[in-house]
Order: structure tokens, then C-alpha cells, then sequence
């Protein structure tokens, strides 16, 4: 098998779809603690969620550097993912051991919408040799970068220096986000999607994990 596989993270690797919203909100009083101010409750709010553009106003409205605070947010926030996973607080899918075994044949990527220093934990934590890991950059034009556009998973084919390849999601934007980048698309299934429409065009539909290796064969 010489087939290029770049697997989303939350919900591929990671159970669930994405990054508990508590996390946000810890990290973002930490941020404010760090810097030192003092938010009025409405203001402290919209920070703990991640809207960029209400962050940015607040900041203003602070006298705080947008840019620092949004680093420090997203520092913090990773602590918090790693200390869950730590924890068991979050778990992990049993059959990524899918991807470990695939990463013995082929090349394999972990490219993602959530933080890159999350994603280098995440390679090393549940101890598979993918060939790139490629997250989102902690600043707001990193965020802005999310799928579906496909600048994340376009960084990760130039780096391995190929053009074509599979990538493997739990969601519409994941298969916008592959097939935008050229790539063919599986969509899997899990508890959080199951009742969700099949993404338009998505190449193959798997019932988790454990079937992709006969899939990738039939592309």
C-alpha cells in the first residue's frame, strides 16, 4: 500500500467531536488572570467562548494586545485537553489501532482544526509514528485557517511532498476540507454522528475505523 492517509483528530483519534467547552472557559480566566485585568461579567463571557472577533473587540476595549491574549487562551486550553486525557477524562477510540497498524505500511498524517501543540500530544500520546502532524497555529489567522478551507491538510501534503492521498473524518467539513485539497474522502461513522446525513460526495462511509484498510484498497 503506497496510499497517503491524513486522519482528522476529534472524533477520529479522540472521542468525541471536539474540545469540551469548560476547557475554553478555564483557559480563558487564565489568560486574564495572566494579563492582569479585570473584564466586567459580559465581557469575561464572550471570552471563554471562542468567538475571535468578540475577543478581539474586548481586548480593545481593555487595553489588552488581542494577539497575547488569544496565545495565552490557546496555551492554556492545550494544558487543559492533556491534563483530561491524562486524567481519562477523554478517551480514545479503540480502533485507532487501525491507524497504528497502517502507519507500519503507508504514510499516515494526523491533520486537524484543533490546536497543534494538542496534536503533537496527541501523536505521542497514543504512540503512533505519523509522518505529519499539523494543527491550527495559535493566533487568530490560525483560526481563521479551519476546515473546511484546506490550507491545514495543503500544508501537510506539501510537507510529505505528495499531492494525492485519502482523508479520513467524522464530518462535513472534513470531507469539504479533503475534497477541496483534491484528496478522496471516508467519512466514519460514530455515536456523536450517527444520525447525521452522509456528506455529498464523500468517497467511502465506514462504520468506524477497522474497515479503512480494505477501503483504501478498493480506491
Amino acid at each position: 500500500m503506497t496510499t497517503t492517509v491524513l486522519f482528522d483528530m476529534d472524533g477520529i483519534v479522540l472521542e468525541g467531536p471536539r474540545t469540551d467547552p469548560q476547557v475554553y472557559a478555564d483557559a480563558a480566566d487564565a489568560a486574564v488572570a495572566d494579563l492582569e485585568v479585570d473584564p466586567s461579567p459580559a465581557q469575561r463571557e464572550d471570552f471563554r467562548r471562542h468567538d475571535a472577533e468578540r475577543i478581539r473587540t474586548h481586548c480593545e476595549e481593555l487595553g489588552v494586545d488581542p494577539d497575547r491574549f488569544w496565545e495565552l487562551k490557546e496555551r492554556y486550553a492545550s494544558r487543559g485537553t492533556h491534563d483530561r486525557l491524562r486524567a481519562g477524562e477523554r478517551g480514545i477510540y479503540d480502533d485507532v489501532a487501525t491507524i497504528r497498524d497502517l502507519a507500519d505500511r503507508t504514510t499516515v498524517g494526523l491533520v486537524t482544526n484543533n490546536r497543534h501543540e494538542t496534536a503533537a500530544f496527541v501523536a505521542d500520546y497514543v504512540g503512533i509514528d505519523f509522518d505529519v502532524v499539523r494543527g491550527r497555529d495559535p493566533t487568530f489567522e490560525g483560526y481563521e485557517r479551519r476546515k473546511p478551507d484546506p490550507d491545514y491538510i495543503e500544508d501537510a501534503l506539501a510537507t510529505l511532498g505528495v499531492a494525492e492521498g485519502v482523508y479520513v473524518g467524522d464530518s462535513h467539513k472534513d470531507v469539504a476540507a479533503g475534497q477541496a485539497a483534491g484528496l478522496e474522502t471516508v467519512y466514519v461513522r460514530r455515536d456523536h454522528n450517527r444520525n447525521h446525513e452522509r456528506p455529498p460526495n464523500a468517497t467511502v462511509e465506514l462504520e468506524g475505523l477497522t474497515g479503512l484498510p480494505a477501503a483504501l484498497e478498493s480506491l
